[in-house]
């Protein structure tokens, strides 16, 4: 395919994603869907794909199609007009175990199910159902580190693991590595932060916050374009502490109830008439100069 034709493409997608879907502005730029979508600068916008929650190994009522959802949300996003720049998968890849083998097994199917993605710069995040059983050793052994940080065209993306330590914490190690990688950024590079678990106090006695987070965010504070993508919560929410956003992502396997709606959060039953109601993946999408990051929500089937 031409330079051009890329371009055109990408310009096309770019506008169909200004329809139909929710898109939400965030706190790196105020920057909205223009009339034509792509701008001004549509040769260095870019998007990528995030995926939360899979629980591979999952077997039970609240997912019917528990080996099957995977797969056709990988098909979803093989279809996209446009690739990706790359996925990011943000955690519980696979359902907790106890016994090693199986979690060893269990992630060696999870990485030939994501195999099947045509994209193939696709970053992992650990969940606490796959690194606090062990501290994240079966993890590493299969998809790396389980926290670091990269660029890509201009944002800095950080990604952390909140769940490796039983406690749901960061730890004081990571914080500092996280203050010595932000130090060396410019105060105005927009940064994308990746996380399994919210940092805030979402719902603690669900296990729903980082114990330590106010520590991290308090070091996020300092930079004025932050947004916080996450996972865990099994559906989208979307929460402003001081001037950063935090958004979560659905689940590929079942939907939670609402924060504090109940005494438990125990999956919400599988509907038949609408199976796959609740579950959902998004794309993320950096724009124009001043990278204005705005997501989409997809759902499954």
């Amino acid at each position: 395919m031409s330079t051009n034709e890329t371009d055109m493409n990408r310009r096309k997608f770019l506008q169909l994603a200004c329809y139909g879907g929710a898109i939400y502005a965030s706190g790196i730029g105020l920057a909205a869907c223009s009339s034509t979508g792509a701008g001004k600068s549509a040769e260095s916008d870019f998007f990528f794909v995030q995926l939360s929650d899979t629980h591979w190994g999952y077997s039970g009522p609240a997912n019917s199609d528990a080996r099957g959802t995977l797969p056709k949300a990988i098909a979803a996003v093989n279809a996209l007009p446009v690739d990706p720049d790359f996925i990011v998968f943000t955690g519980d890849l696979t359902q907790l175990t106890l016994d090693t083998k199986v979690r060893r097994e269990r992630m060696a199917e999870f990485r030939e199910q994501v195999g099947a993605l045509r994209v193939r710069n696709i970053r992992f995040l650990p969940g606490e159902h796959d690194a606090s059983a062990d501290h994240g050793d079966a993890f590493r052994e299969f998809f790396g580190e389980t926290h670091y940080s990269f660029d890509h065209k201009g944002v800095h993306f950080v990604a952390l693991d909140n769940v490796s330590d039983p406690t749901g914490s960061l730890g004081d190690e990571q914080i500092s590595w996280l203050e010595k990688d932000l130090d060396a950024r410019s105060k105005d590079v927009p940064i994308v932060v990746l996380t399994h678990r919210p940092l805030f106090d979402l719902q603690p006695q669900w296990g729903w916050t980082t114990r330590d987070g106010a520590k991290a965010l308090e070091i996020l504070q300092a930079y004025p374009r932050v947004t916080v993508f996450y996972g865990h919560i099994h559906q989208e929410n979307q929460h402003m502490t001081g001037h950063i956003p935090h958004y979560a992502a659905r689940s590929l396997i079942f939907p939670l109830p609402a924060p504090g709606s109940g005494p438990d959060h125990l999956p919400l039953p599988w509907d038949a008439a609408q199976p796959y109601r609740g579950l959902g993946w998004r794309e993320i999408e950096a724009r124009g100069s001043a990278r204005s990051i705005e997501e989409r929500e997809h759902t499954v089937g």
